[in-house]
């Protein structure tokens, strides 16, 4: 097996750090910035459905642990490279001496539908997430999550099967990124975005793609992405309809990069 030989620490303006997450206390601790950001400001509907508790100790303890867990698990390509990368963005402790702060994180998923090239996507809730030990005995619940999920990634993984027959058929797609939002407006999230189109580069220039809230695809039109179509229409039973859901919009880099 080859070992990818990409850097795993990419040092930036005043003292900020991009680096690949090794450590699963970094995992726990990057949360932190996924809750402040989804939860606290965005309020952002799914995420804190698939977060029951979130705001709770408890919650958030059994939410960190599910990200430890996707970490724990990551899967190589043929070539050796992980198939999801998670990255922090750290600055210095102005509190602690030689001491950092996670203050963003983001996470990258090479994804195909050819083995050893990739993850292959899924649109079934269910193989990925235990529902019902979020939701116990809650069907609705359950079945709502399964069809917003559902929506959520029909473009992603449309564009993925798309791909399937061209000679590199695989992307890069970014699954997550968050700011602390004490930290944002600081350029901290294209940092942390253009790391993986940079790597989507080093892996023989894959096309990047992501799902962008209305706060973030500001940001990732600036780095090369592009709106494709309308925001995601969610499509749910009737008695669901009234719940908010965020605004998302599919953006794609292009294979010509």
């Amino acid at each position: 097996m080859v070992v990818h030989s990409s850097p795993s620490t990419k040092p930036t303006g005043e003292g900020l750090l991009v680096e690949v997450i090794n450590r699963q206390e970094d995992i726990i601790e990057s949360f932190k910035c996924v809750s402040a950001a989804f939860g606290q400001q965005a309020r952002d509907g799914i995420w804190i459905g698939m977060n029951p508790g979130w705001n709770t100790p408890k919650g958030e303890a059994l939410a960190a642990e599910r990200m430890v867990e996707q970490w724990r698990h990551t899967t190589y390509d043929s070539d050796g490279n992980p198939n999801t990368i998670f990255l922090k963005a750290t600055l210095p402790d102005p509190h602690e001496e030689r001491q950092r702060v996670i203050v963003g994180v983001a996470s990258w998923t090479q994804l195909s539908m050819i083995e050893g090239r990739g993850d292959r996507p899924s649109d079934d809730l269910r193989s990925t997430l235990n529902l019902e030990a979020l939701y116990p005995g809650n069907e609705p619940e359950q079945r709502y999550l399964c069809q917003v999920h559902r929506s959520f990634l029909k473009r992603r993984i449309e564009v993925v099967r798309e791909k399937e027959t061209l000679q590199r058929p695989s992307l890069m797609h970014l699954q997550l990124c968050a700011v602390e939002p004490a930290y944002q407006r600081r350029g901290i999230a294209s940092k942390l975005v253009q790391w993986g189109l940079d790597e989507a580069q080093r892996r023989g220039g894959l096309e990047a793609t992501t799902e962008a809230s209305s706060m973030g695809r500001h940001v990732y039109a600036r780095l090369g992405f592009r709106g494709e179509g309308q925001d995601i229409e969610y499509e749910v039973d009737s008695q669901f309809s009234p719940r908010d859901r965020p605004a998302n919009l599919f953006m794609r880099t292009g294979t010509d990069r």
